[in-house]
């Protein structure tokens, strides 16, 4: 009877490993396979953010939900002070440095007292610099500004730390200096703005299409428009905005 005992003992060890090796090799197989095609398929997938990264990890791309969306980033570094993320769904895209330059967000939906709000927007971002090309269409409750905008960046200092100055700037006292010095980082040359809207194509809140072109300052300089009622208009002012030639007259 013991010896009985003792030869199934031996045998169920000897199951055991060929269990545990079968496995081992199962897995391995596994592996081997995936890492050699290096293409995996599915049906469907259901993720809350994708990271694309590039062979030494560095990431160029994140597809997220609203409440996983990245902070801001250059060279791979959150900003000083940071943008926080968990506010954008949708795409951010990263140059070969690890900075951001561009994105494609939607958003929508009612607040409690039944108003909605709806925004979408496709971005590029000039190097080192904040957007410089954008689709977007932003509704307020049914006031809406639609259409295609070209601004102008200056090509220095970067963003990061434009807007670092300028945050440092604003929780200074009220007064002369710090008037001044908001001045000048938002007009560091004379007739040229750090970041002025050059070009709008779209449409205002007034349901008026229009084409407006305006000089380094941002401000309208050409208009050529059709209102609601259909009227069509082609304006020129001068740079306080005065319209100096009409047509029709």
């Amino acid at each position: 009877m013991e010896e009985r005992l003792l030869k199934m003992q031996k045998e169920l060890v000897r199951l055991k490993w060929f269990a545990g090796i079968l496995s081992v090799l199962f897995v391995v197989a596994g592996l081997f396979a995936f890492t050699n095609s290096g293409i995996s398929r599915f049906k469907e997938i259901s993720v809350e953010r994708i990271n694309i990264l590039e062979d030494n990890g560095q990431l160029r791309m994140v597809i997220s939900n609203k409440s996983r969306s990245p902070e801001d980033l250059a060279y791979g570094k959150p900003f000083t002070p940071p943008i926080p993320g968990g506010n954008r769904p949708g795409l951010v895209f990263y140059n070969d440095e690890g900075t951001e330059n561009g994105g494609l967000v939607f958003m929508g939906g009612k607040d409690s007292s039944g108003k909605y709000h709806a925004t979408g927007h496709l971005s590029f971002d000039q190097y080192n610099q904040n957007q410089v090309l954008y689709l977007t269409y932003a509704d307020e409750n049914g006031n809406q500004n639609t259409g295609l905008h070209i601004d102008d960046w200056q090509t220095a200092p970067a963003f990061w730390d434009f807007r670092a100055a300028y945050k440092k700037a604003q929780q200074l006292p009220d007064g002369a200096a710090k008037e001044e010095l908001l001045k000048n980082l938002m007009e560091p040359k004379k007739g040229q703005k750090a970041f002025a809207q050059r070009v709008f194509v779209g449409k205002d809140d007034s349901k008026t299409a229009m084409v407006m072109l305006a000089d380094r300052l941002g401000k309208p300089r050409l208009q050529l428009l059709v209102d609601s009622n259909g009227m069509a208009k082609i304006n020129f002012l001068d740079q306080q905005g005065n319209i100096t030639y009409s047509l029709p007259k």
